[in-house]
C-alpha cells in the first residue's frame, strides 16, 4: 500500500495527531486535586507538510466532589474555583466538549488517535487520565501514556526548558500577565512545538517524501 493513500498528517507521526494540552489544577495529585481548566490546540498541516496550530478548545471545570483545593496552587494560577462568572462545567461535560472535536480531527486527518503534547506532559496526562476514569468517559481519543514533551525538545533546540524562556528563545513574545491560564499556555506551547518540528524539517531532518 502506497504512502500517498493517506493524508500527510497520518504519515508524519505514525498515525498520531499531535494535540497540545495544558491543564490547570488545584494541586499536584491527580487523584486528590481538582482539574480546574483544560485547553487543547489541534494541529494541522499545509500542503507543504508544515505543521501549524489549528482550533483551540477549552473549558473551565468544576472541582469534583471531595477534591482538595491547595491554597498555593490557586494563588499560583489565580483561579477562583467558585467564581460566579466562571461558567465551569462538571468533569464529564468538560471532557466531552474537549474530546468531540479531537475525535473528529483524528478521523478527518486519517489518524488512528491523538497524542498529547505538553511542556510537562506527565503532569497533564496524569490529570487527564484521572478525570477520564472518575467521570466514566468513553472513547478517550488520546494515547494512554505516550506523549511529546516540548521541554525536552526545547532543551535540545534552544537550550531552554522553562516554557517562558523557550518561547522567547524561539523569537516569540511572552506575557507574564497571561501566563498560567490553560488557553494561553497551550497556544504558546503549540506555537513552540510547531516551530521546532518545522525547523527540523527545514534543516533536512525528515523530508515529506519519507513519511511512512
Amino acid at each position: 500500500m502506497q504512502n500517498q493513500e493517506f493524508p500527510i498528517m497520518a504519515r508524519r507521526f505514525r498515525g498520531y495527531l499531535p494535540v497540545i494540552v495544558d491543564i490547570e489544577t488545584s494541586g499536584f495529585n491527580p487523584q486528590q486535586n481538582a482539574l480546574l481548566e483544560i485547553a487543547a490546540v489541534l494541529t494541522t498541516m499545509d500542503d507543504n507538510g508544515r505543521l501549524v496550530p489549528g482550533v483551540t478548545v477549552a473549558s473551565h471545570v468544576n472541582p469534583f466532589q471531595g477534591s482538595k483545593l491547595e491554597a498555593a496552587a490557586l494563588s499560583f494560577n489565580k483561579i477562583d474555583p467558585f467564581h460566579p462568572f466562571r461558567i465551569a462545567l462538571d468533569e464529564k461535560e468538560a471532557l466531552q466538549k474537549i474530546f468531540q472535536p479531537i475525535r473528529q480531527a483524528v478521523r478527518d486527518m486519517g489518524c488512528t488517535r491523538a497524542i498529547l503534547v505538553g511542556h510537562n506532559p506527565a503532569f497533564d496526562i496524569g490529570f487527564l487520565n484521572a478525570a477520564v476514569e472518575r467521570a466514566g468517559v468513553k472513547k478517550n481519543p488520546f494515547h494512554p501514556f505516550s506523549t511529546f514533551d516540548t521541554a525536552t525538545l526545547s532543551g535540545l533546540v534552544y537550550g531552554q526548558t522553562v516554557l517562558a524562556k523557550a518561547v522567547q528563545a524561539a523569537g516569540m513574545n511572552w506575557d507574564n500577565n497571561e501566563a498560567h491560564s490553560a488557553i494561553y499556555d497551550a497556544e504558546q506551547t503549540a506555537r513552540l512545538f510547531c516551530g521546532i518540528i518545522n525547523r527540523w524539517s527545514d534543516l533536512g531532518g525528515l523530508a515529506t517524501h519519507t513519511y511512512s
